[in-house]
């Protein structure tokens, strides 16, 4: 700053200077008397006032000049400064200097949270993961698509109205999106068996199961893992298994809660449904199939068909 104005004083001297020097050079000359000496004073004058003028621009363009320069060079580094801390994260405080606290949970509830909850129960907290929309196994979703025609036919034949409780097809993306959220890979067979039908409207088929209420859909699916994962203490729940059935169970006297039978992500085994623990959802499947055509029990009980509903009385 100091410089340029140094610069433009010095420009502006010499200026002076060259023009003074030359009015002394015209006044040493020799020159014959003006035949009009009033105009030509008006000109030296002029000629005098417009020197300074451009003296004056000059000071005045290099005093410009220099402010917005300073002014860029005040004004670059706070511009720099407020790019970076928007870029920057929480300060770390090392020393004796005060720590910053993260800021508290916005909503505050006597409820678990999903974390203190992950904490609880084993694979309740999964990573996020892509979502995978992918192919059944051919041979699975034969087989799947099998039993279900075998038990659509029944139905249709002899338990219409049942038959209008179970849910259309869904998509194998929407299965993905369960899967990416809950962290674990639905078997082969329970995803073939979604794919055709997306639960049902009441237990339908599965109502053997005592106390038997709803066969889930896959959002129906995602919310119970999540319900369970929240609610269950750490060793009681394990979030690799899938429940697909819900239940409420009782004391023999008392019903007290909601509960749910399973698919293990792990191995496909059943588990809840009945009395003993099943291969696949393919055999469970089956199992039903077997029962509707054959006039068969399940844990004790067989189909009987009233006004178009299916249901599941104890055998005599």
């Amino acid at each position: 700053m100091l410089k340029l104005v140094r610069q433009a004083l010095t420009a502006a001297v010499l200026i002076a200077l060259a023009v003074r020097l030359r009015r002394r050079a015209r006044l040493s000359r020799a020159e014959p008397p003006p035949s009009v000496p009033a105009p030509v004073r008006r000109a030296r004058g002029a000629g005098t006032v417009l020197s300074w003028l451009v003296i004056a621009v000059v000071v005045a363009l290099t005093l410009g000049f220099a402010l917005m320069g300073t002014s860029v060079q005040r004004g670059a580094p706070a511009l720099v400064r407020a790019v970076t801390e928007q870029q920057e994260p929480f300060p770390v405080h090392t020393g004796n200097a005060t720590p910053v606290e993260p800021p508290a949970d916005p909503v505050a509830t006597g409820e678990p949270t999903p974390a203190a909850s992950a904490a609880q129960a084993p694979n309740c907290a999964p990573r996020r993961r892509p979502i995978d929309p992918r192919r059944v196994a051919p041979d699975v979703k034969r087989a799947v698509d099998g039993q279900w025609r075998r038990i659509e036919r029944w139905l249709r034949r002899n338990a219409p109205r049942t038959y209008r409780t179970l849910g259309g097809p869904v998509r194998a993306r929407t299965i993905a999106v369960a899967e990416s959220q809950m962290g674990v890979d639905f078997p082969d067979a329970l995803r073939a068996s979604l794919l055709r039908h997306n639960g049902a409207r009441g237990a339908g088929v599965l109502g053997f199961r005592p106390g038997a209420r709803q066969q889930l859909t896959v959002r129906g699916i995602r919310d119970a893992w999540r319900e369970m994962c929240a609610r269950r203490p750490a060793g009681t729940w394990d979030g690799l298994l899938i429940p697909f059935l819900s239940y409420t169970a009782s004391d023999g006297v008392t019903a007290y809660a909601t509960e749910y039978a399973t698919v293990s992500s792990a191995d496909g085994t059943v588990s809840g449904a009945t009395s003993r623990r099943l291969r696949s959802s393919y055999t469970l499947l089956r199992t039903v199939a077997d029962a509707l055509e054959r006039g068969g029990t399940i844990d004790g009980r067989r189909p009987v068909v009233t006004r178009g509903h299916l249901r599941w009385k104890p055998a005599r």
